[in-house]
């Protein structure tokens, strides 16, 4: 008698279980772990659901049928699945929500998922099947269809693995890629016309241009061209020089570059360029030669490494961290074994990679949100097909990303690195699942027995803390590299700096005066202010009326550029106005400022200045931060203006200035975390100043200058601040001495998110008496037509962490079902 199977499968959804579906016999060898199946779900949809476990027991309802196999082989590895349930269990969340964050959206096709004709497609059909053909066609006739539209259309049922085939081919693309399409990266190269490509040709050209004095001035420019192509060899008659480099050439001006191209002389063409960098300047790890101080840090880490998984490497910004992290990578990856290296923010990225493929070539993988769906498959697969025993040089084996690298299908992960782990960007807010990249990377780390780094200038509280517990190791590297010293470092009281009349705009002519320096001596400038746009908000000093958001509780900032008072939360924007909207009155003023205001007023003082400003509204396209950082590191920018983006990381050789414009911004936020922070952003930006052979000068202004966390920074004692800050968490129960646990309470109406919170307190205080705060609405009560209130929950460090964390998660699961409050979104943050 033939054994029935079952699957019990995952759908990308927010759903608490796992789905039972019935495997056909024609099915049974092709169902397996990891692999996706289409199945109909609900009414009338359907998905392609990951395999979690196939088995014989029957579920007590009637199971609907597999309806077929997407897959020849998985798409997930087991330990990658193993580190999901870790991430539903730990943040309370679903193993849907996990799925539906780590999978790229071209693996997640769904009947509601729109189809579109890929923009590149040429029309070559040749390599398509009938059904493939079909599909194509109904695409022409109607631009977008959803997978249901063209199942219906076509009269196939099982349309979903033809699509996947049709998107492989890059005949289609989802919804996903039509709002981003992909665009490849192109240069315009110059380069002598086929004729004049030899030393003989070339040479008679120039002879017969040297005949008449009306076109010697071309002689001159090819003359000029040619000197561009010399090498160590000599000169290369046959080789392409880029157009930008072309143009800087004094001989070459647009005028003559024209009439030689017109000519046939010169011709261009476009080349597609990788986005990661030039492979051919290539080294082995074996030509960093570390300085004393970091070989000691080398080999201290080898040591705790032995008696410690983790290990926290704290070394001051500009010791030279990242040549530390090449030589243990290039380890790692002689033993045929992969590497994760996380950082905080995509702008590093564009930095970083240019280092290690620099070392490592074509074993570097790139994985952040920017990019889009193929690229996000392609790194995916590549990771996952890695070979366990051997090194393979076609595969990825380091991968370098931001938090969601974590989440891809590693085989055989033997290092982590997890680069400026102190930095906040690691903690994922919204959507579920909320997690911390730092801390999952420990937990994948355990999963494959890796070895994981926790590199920065200025440690998290807590990992310091896990460090004081014993728990991770420490290796301390408190030298800058080289000659290279830490920047000094003045305090600008900007109360006393306006009483003398020693400001203009938003700088003191303290900055000032030091920006001028730099800029006479050929060096560049960092300014830091956290705030975007160009003014904080509108006021009208009649009757003291700000325009605020329509769907949320904050006002509007002020954007120069683009004319409108923008919501900085859900993106609601309106035209200023001319008059007050309540009095009518002329009298409105902007107050605060912004990036934006802070890059004009810059133009104004420093005319002469080349000024770049990253934000987000400058980094927005996919190689903004590139275009912005390339520019800042070619010297074509003097002075750059940006928001946090500027702090992590980031390695300029020629800086010698960074200025902080408002500290006060910082170190005054309402939350327990913000003098941790304050000292944290200070420190990392004063860290950009004087890295090389070019002294540092920071400059920090600031209306409360004996603050202590401003005495820190200038002083650079971590130490003091973490003593100072440790002792007060103790004493009012903040971790990393106790578990955090916030809950938000979310709806339309004011009144019934008032009533649930009130609903909801009661049983949570009963299972959780005196560690219960709130209820109580945040410093931003509305957000996107939301009203919110929040709870927070404080869980003792010791052996019923989990049953607490259980019973909470049993709570919120029945509060749900009260039917007053059945509307009422609940949203658990752990660790917030």
């Amino acid at each position: 008698m033939r054994v029935t199977h079952f699957a019990d499968v995952l759908l990308p959804l927010p759903l608490p279980a796992l789905f039972t579906y019935r495997v056909p016999y024609e099915l049974d060898d092709a169902v397996a772990f990891g692999k996706r199946v289409i199945v109909p779900f609900g009414r009338s949809k359907l998905y392609s659901a990951l395999v979690v476990r196939v088995h014989e027991n029957a579920p007590q309802v009637t199971a609907k049928y597999i309806l077929d196999v997407v897959d020849d082989r998985p798409v997930i590895s087991e330990r990658q699945f193993q580190l999901w349930q870790w991430m539903a269990d730990y943040y309370l969340c679903t193993l849907g929500e996990v799925m539906a964050a780590a999978l790229p959206s071209a693996l997640k096709l769904a009947s509601e998922t729109k189809i579109h004709l890929h923009p590149n497609f040429s029309g070559d059909v040749s390599t398509l099947n009938p059904n493939e053909l079909h599909i194509a066609e109904a695409l022409t006739y109607k631009e977008i269809m959803t997978v249901d539209e063209i199942s219906k259309a076509v009269n196939i049922q099982k349309v979903i693995p033809i699509i996947k085939s049709l998107v492989d081919k890059r005949v289609v693309v989802t919804d996903e890629e039509v709002r981003n399409p992909y665009k490849a990266k192109k240069e315009t190269y110059v380069r002598l016309g086929d004729e004049y490509a030899s030393e003989a040709s070339f040479m008679a050209l120039l002879d017969q241009l040297n005949l008449s004095t009306r076109t010697a001035g071309q002689a001159d420019g090819l003359l000029a061209f040619i000197m561009l192509t010399k090498g160590a060899k000599g000169y290369d008659f046959s080789a392409r020089v880029p157009k930008s480099q072309v143009v800087c050439s004094s001989a070459l001006t647009p005028a003559r570059l024209q009439t030689l191209l017109k000519k046939g002389f010169l011709k261009t063409e476009e080349v597609i360029m990788s986005r990661l960098t030039d492979f051919s300047s290539r080294e082995t790890a074996d030509n960093i030669q570390l300085s004393e101080p970091q070989q000691k840090a080398f080999q201290q880490i080898h040591e705790q490494f032995g008696q410690f998984p983790v290990v926290l490497l704290h070394g001051v910004t500009g010791s030279g961290k990242t040549e530390i992290y090449i030589k243990l990578i290039d380890e790692v990856l002689k033993q045929g074994k992969q590497v994760l290296y996380l950082l905080p923010e995509i702008a590093l990225t564009s930095q970083i990679v240019n280092r290690l493929r620099k070392y490592f070539g074509e074993k570097v993988g790139v994985y952040h949100s920017r990019f889009n769906e193929y690229e996000r498959v392609e790194i995916w697969n590549r990771v996952l097909e890695q070979d366990s025993d051997i090194a393979n040089t076609s595969k990825y084996q380091l991968i370098l990303g931001a938090r969601s690298a974590l989440l891809l299908p590693y085989q055989n992960l033997g290092l982590i690195i997890v680069d400026e782990e102190h930095d906040a960007s690691y903690k994922q807010q919204d959507p579920a699942p909320r997690y911390h990249a730092r801390d999952c990377a420990i937990v994948l780390g355990n999963m494959h027995k890796a070895k994981t780094l926790l590199g920065t200038a200025t440690p998290s509280l807590e990992s310091y803390y896990n460090v004081k517990q014993n728990k991770y190791g420490l290796v301390e590297l408190m030298r800058r590299f080289a000659q290279s010293k830490l920047p000094d470092i003045w305090v600008v009281n900007m109360i006393e700096a306006r009483k003398q009349r020693q400001v203009q705009g938003v700088f003191s002519d303290f900055l000032i005066e030091r920006i001028g320096e730099a800029l006479d001596k050929k060096e560049q400038v960092i300014l830091f202010q956290n705030r975007r746009g160009y003014a904080v908000r509108m006021i009208c000093n009649t009757c003291q009326t700000m325009p605020t958001c329509k769907y949320c509780d904050v006002t509007l900032t002020y954007h120069k550029k683009s004319r409108l008072l923008k919501c900085h939360y859900c993106g609601y924007a309106i035209d200023v106005p001319q008059v007050c909207p309540t009095c009518h009155s002329t009298d409105i003023e902007m107050k605060g400022f912004g990036t934006e205001k802070v890059e004009d007023t810059l133009a104004e003082i420093f005319p002469q200045a080349s000024i770049a400003r990253m934000d987000l509204d400058t980094t927005r396209s996919k190689n903004g931060y590139q275009q912005i950082i390339s520019d800042f590191e070619q010297h074509k920018t003097d002075i750059l203006v940006g928001t946090q983006m500027v702090t992590k990381g980031l390695d300029f050789d020629r800086v010698s200035v960074v200025g902080i414009l408002n500290a006060d911004a910082l170190i005054s936020f309402p939350d327990f975390r913000s003098f941790e922070r304050a000292f944290q952003l200070l420190a990392q930006v004063s860290g950009r100043a004087g890295r090389k052979e070019v002294p540092g000068k920071v400059v920090i202004q600031s209306y409360q200058p004996e603050h202590p966390a401003l005495k820190y920074v200038e002083t650079n004692d971590f130490m003091a601040m973490y003593r100072s800050q440790i002792a007060e968490r103790k004493e009012y129960h903040y971790p990393p001495v106790t578990r955090l646990v916030k809950i938000t309470l979310k709806h339309p109406d004011e009144k019934v998110v008032t009533a649930a919170a009130q609903a909801l307190a009661i049983p949570l205080r009963e299972a959780f008496p005196g560690m219960v705060l709130g209820p109580e609405a945040p410093l931003v009560s509305r957000i996107q037509n939301y009203y919110l209130e929040d709870f927070w929950v404080k869980f003792p460090k010791d052996n019923k962490l989990e049953q607490h964390k259980k019973t909470l998660w049993q709570i919120t699961e029945d509060f749900k079902l009260n039917k007053p409050f059945k509307s009422v979104r609940v949203v658990i943050n752990v660790d917030a």
